[in-house]
């Protein structure tokens, strides 16, 4: 059972230099393809959407969520290029995981920008679809804003509105597509601000998280990039101390993780620091089994590859002393299909939803492909 979040005081900044938490040699970087690692118990692999000739070949961004007994995928798609003019939201669905109906648009091709995958959000009533909106912009950074839609069958959705703050103005950045709650209900995320892209952990207490949302004070780690936030794209999970780990993607390129801390359910981080956590400078998922296992996916090369795909674990959340292959390289993957900008090979930008009795983590495979990977957790749990 997971502990209870304490409501601690807490300095801004304190102990701000002490790695959150630590992770075991486990990679044998002479094995690329699989780093060594053994597959995790009762792993297997399906296929939500494969392009063929004259389908959209980029997809991209992909991110799953269970509602009212099926599990949901969205993602963003381009008929060639990531971030093409003609890039929009689809999204499918599955009763058991395995098998996926045929992609549905979310958003239409827009004249003035492109929009993408923000992730899903319930009540246990209504589905919730964020949407980011990356309006074109003839100079500056790039920056969008977060719209979100509704629907209580899954199939039929409302229009979009803006995600505001609890001043009832709407929140100037885009999600990160990661929203959880904690075990008080408060919901727990990431935007990137404007203006450019300035990644700012946020929460509400908003059952259906549309509404509400607050900035958590973190001051982040400097940079030479005005545009852009040193930390990004994060994921977050709980230590057996009730204190919140929120890990970023680096930009400074040193391939390892950034991680910041919160005592107070969101509300103030430590500063990020830089953790020996080997990363691909990439999009990752981490999270919580109900036991209270703590996990981070992401693919732990330590170089530009997204090749293989792993989840580490840890009891407590402070040493991460187990891991295993959730995709490898060679004969596991696919070779790339189809052309296209910023495409590359391997398992791109992962994130993870627990459904049932499984773990869940969808993701695009060469950016053409989008795939889900389960696991059982009860074979992921420590004994």
């Amino acid at each position: 059972m997971l502990l209870p979040l304490l409501c601690l005081t807490f300095v801004l900044g304190a102990q701000d230099s002490i790695p959150p938490f630590s992770v075991d040699p486990l990679y044998d970087f002479d094995q690329p393809e699989t780093l060594g690692l053994p597959w995790a118990p009762g792993v297997a692999s399906f296929t939500v959407f494969s392009p063929g000739d004259g389908d959209n070949t980029y997809n991209h961004g992909v991110v799953l969520f269970p509602f009212r007994g099926m599990l949901y995928a969205q993602w963003q798609s381009s008929s060639v290029d990531e971030d093409g003019p003609d890039t929009r939201v689809f999204y499918s669905r599955s009763p058991d995981g395995e098998n996926w109906t045929p992609p549905t648009p979310l958003t239409e091709v827009w004249d003035q920008g492109i929009t993408t995958s923000g992730g899903w959000w319930t009540d246990g009533d209504t589905l919730v679809a964020y949407i980011s909106v990356w309006p074109d912009h003839e100079s500056g950074p790039k920056q969008g804003h977060t719209e979100f839609r509704t629907s209580i069958d899954g199939e039929h959705w409302s229009a979009p509105e803006p995600v505001t703050y609890a001043t009832g103005q709407p929140v100037p950045g885009v999600i990160e597509q990661d929203v959880r709650a904690l075990p008080s209900g408060r919901l727990l995320t990431a935007f990137h601000l404007q203006p450019g892209l300035i990644a700012t952990p946020f929460y509400t207490d908003d059952p259906l998280g549309a509404t509400g949302w607050r900035a958590g004070q973190m001051q982040n780690v400097p940079t030479d990039d005005a545009g852009m936030s040193r930390e990004i794209e994060p994921s977050w999970f709980y230590r057996s101390d009730s204190a919140v780990v929120m890990v970023f993607r680096d930009q400074a390129g040193t391939f390892q993780k950034l991680a910041a801390v919160s005592h107070d359910r969101g509300e103030t981080w430590t500063q990020p620091v830089l953790v020996a956590a080997p990363d691909s400078r990439a999009k990752q998922s981490a999270g919580n089994l109900p036991d209270g296992t703590a996990f981070m996916v992401n693919n732990p090369s330590g170089s530009k590859s997204r090749i293989p795909l792993v989840i580490t674990l840890s009891a407590d959340g402070f040493v991460f002393d187990r891991a295993y292959l959730l995709r490898s390289g060679g004969d596991d993957l696919p070779p790339q299909r189809y052309p296209g900008r910023y495409k590359r090979a391997g398992y791109s930008y992962p994130k993870s939803v627990l459904w049932g009795d499984y773990l869940y983590v969808g993701y695009g495979t060469n950016k053409e492909v989008v795939e889900v990977t389960r696991m059982p957790v009860g074979d992921l749990r420590k004994e």
